[in-house]
């Protein structure tokens, strides 16, 4: 490692690669990174650990076989980084400057590093309706991790809104608090595995879960003090009811509801890389060498990769995210190899 001024600031300090995102795939990539003695200094972001810290119970990490609950996967990968000389560090980055070589990384605190590599690693957010009362609401009884706050509601009725696996999941999981879990989706159809479906129509036969087809939330009640107290809703026979509500089949109502909880999908976390010359999609998901939701992970800016569910946006699974993170370090180690800044010569020092 050494430290280079800059025109643009009194200190900058230089980094070989720099990774963003210490989820599962930005800590393989600083496994892999640190054992090929690249010196990867780990940016946590807001979320540090990623959406696994989330999970208290991952089943399906193979080596494995009695599970292990995310945090202490991810503590423990972080360890191993650690170990072979990565160094993490709290904060977020702003922006990436890939006009200049080696790039320039700007955090959100004013800290600023150059680094000759960078992998984006940082993971993608849970989405939201943009619905009156989710600003007021968020984190007073609307929430989007159901591990995280489902056991605060205990004996409550709640809503999950979503169709996919993290729907059903989350529904699943909170029935061991709520007094009734509904599960609100726009479609008939659900996305879901067959798997989770099942395990949803049991406790649904079981009186645990009721399906609400058809309909979506679209306004949420209550205070800060109180809590989601209710909700409103709009169903239609053929799904999609908020573009249809003009339509006499439209019907709009109220349920009063203790807790609800957002599993529909998630943002990519790469708005530090849009003054870039990265191709994302219309959503942010990044391009690789082996196009959108797969491949390789050089992005369209030599020195630059992306691994995780900055990319991945059909599979986002724990095990995909690793690979590509291994990948991403393999990728960054041969392309340092051949690219790597030379060292900067000394500058004078101003005098005192």
């Amino acid at each position: 490692m050494s430290d280079q001024p800059s025109a643009e600031d009194e200190f900058v300090e230089h980094r070989k690669l720099i990774i963003a995102g210490t989820g599962i795939a930005g800590l393989t990539a600083a496994i892999y990174a640190g054992r090929s003695n690249n010196d990867p200094l780990v940016i946590e972001g807001d979320e540090p650990g990623g959406q696994l810290t989330l999970t208290t119970d991952v089943a399906n990490y193979p080596g494995f076989p009695e599970g292990i609950s995310g945090p202490d996967l991810i503590n423990r990968m972080k360890e191993q980084a650690r170990q072979f000389g990565a160094e993490t560090k709290n904060g977020i980055v702003e922006s990436v400057d890939d006009t200049q070589r080696p790039f320039r990384v700007e955090m959100r605190n004013g800290d600023v590093y150059t680094a000759d590599a960078i992998i984006a690693a940082s993971g993608a957010s849970a989405r939201t309706l943009g619905i009156p009362g989710e600003d007021e609401l968020m984190g007073y009884g609307l929430s989007t991790c159901a591990t995280c706050d489902g056991a605060f509601f205990r004996d409550e009725d709640m809503i999950v809104v979503g169709g996919g696996d993290a729907a059903m999941e989350e529904a699943n999981f909170l029935t061991k608090f709520a007094d009734t879990v509904y599960i609100v989706h726009r479609r008939e159809e659900f996305r879901a595995e067959d798997y989770w479906i099942d395990r949803v129509q049991e406790k649904a036969e079981a009186g645990e879960i009721e399906i609400v087809r058809n309909t979506e939330l679209t306004e949420l009640h209550g205070t800060p003090e109180d809590g989601v107290e209710s909700a409103t809703l709009v169903t239609h026979p053929e799904g999609h009811p908020t573009a249809k509500l003009d339509d006499p089949d439209t019907e709009e109502y109220e349920q009063e509801i203790g807790a609800v909880f957002y599993a529909i999908g998630h943002t990519p976390n790469t708005e530090y890389l849009a003054d870039t010359d990265v191709v994302t999609d219309e959503e942010g998901y990044i391009s690789t060498a082996g196009g959108f939701d797969g491949g390789q992970t050089a992005t369209d800016v030599p020195g630059i990769f992306g691994a995780g569910d900055v990319v991945d946006y059909h599979y986002q699974q724990a095990i995909t995210a690793g690979g590509m993170g291994c990948k991403a370090a393999i990728d960054a180690d041969e392309y340092l190899e051949d690219h790597a800044t030379e060292e900067p010569a000394a500058e004078a020092v101003a005098d005192d």
